[in-house]
């Protein structure tokens, strides 16, 4: 069995997604990625993520965080149609 290639992607530290793409700024980018993933409370209770690590869009490689410009606008888009 031979190892898959792995398609090209466009990952994007936070400050080059945000210089990329002003209507983001690094901080509301950094919450977003601070809420991708379920969380508890104080009480234990299990507060659900955004969905955003689940859509792909933050790949972490070591202490390195990158965003996946496509996946973003996706999971971006599932917000919409989530919404009406």
């Amino acid at each position: 069995m031979q190892p898959q290639e792995a398609t090209p992607r466009d990952l994007l530290t936070v400050a080059q997604f945000a210089e990329r793409r002003p209507a983001w700024s690094q901080p509301a980018l950094r919450n977003l990625i601070l809420n991708a993933e379920d969380r508890l409370n104080s009480r234990g209770e299990r507060i659900p993520g955004n969905g955003l690590t689940q859509a792909g869009a933050i790949v972490r490689v070591g202490r390195r965080v990158l965003i996946d410009e496509q996946a973003f606008f996706r999971w971006i888009a599932a917000q919409q149609t989530r919404a009406r």
